[in-house]
């Protein structure tokens, strides 16, 4: 099992930055890849960004690249998400997920997912 807790998220003015971070413990040597995703109000969850626990390679979703940045560090074995340039239509509850074998952007890939941290950006 791999536990997972997000933190960092918050309220921020349009064009602002945040950056979330996700905790991982439990068998951590087990983790593939990690993602993060959001889920904003009425919508379906959708997928921001990928990153492999080793090695390189990173995925960002197409709305947010040249905007969110997606980094590791395996010493701390945290997941980082660095969103800047902020805008209204990011707010959404934001979720961190571990896959064991996989690195996609598809959810049904990830096996272990944190409870989620609120970000809402004010225009």
């Amino acid at each position: 099992q791999v536990q997972l807790v997000e933190s960092g998220g918050g309220l921020v003015q349009a064009g602002g930055s945040l950056r979330l971070s996700c905790a991982a413990s439990g068998r951590t040597s087990s983790t593939y890849s990690m993602g993060w995703f959001r889920q904003a109000p009425g919508k379906e969850r959708e997928f921001v960004a990928a990153i492999r626990w080793s090695g390189s390679g990173t995925y960002t979703a197409d709305s947010v690249k040249g905007r969110f940045t997606i980094s590791r560090d395996n010493a701390k074995n945290t997941v980082y998400l660095q969103m800047n340039s902020l805008k209204p239509e990011d707010t959404a509850v934001y979720y961190c997920a571990a896959s064991r074998n996989r690195f996609t952007n598809y959810e049904n890939t990830y096996d272990y997912w944190g409870q989620g941290t609120q970000v809402t950006v004010s225009s």
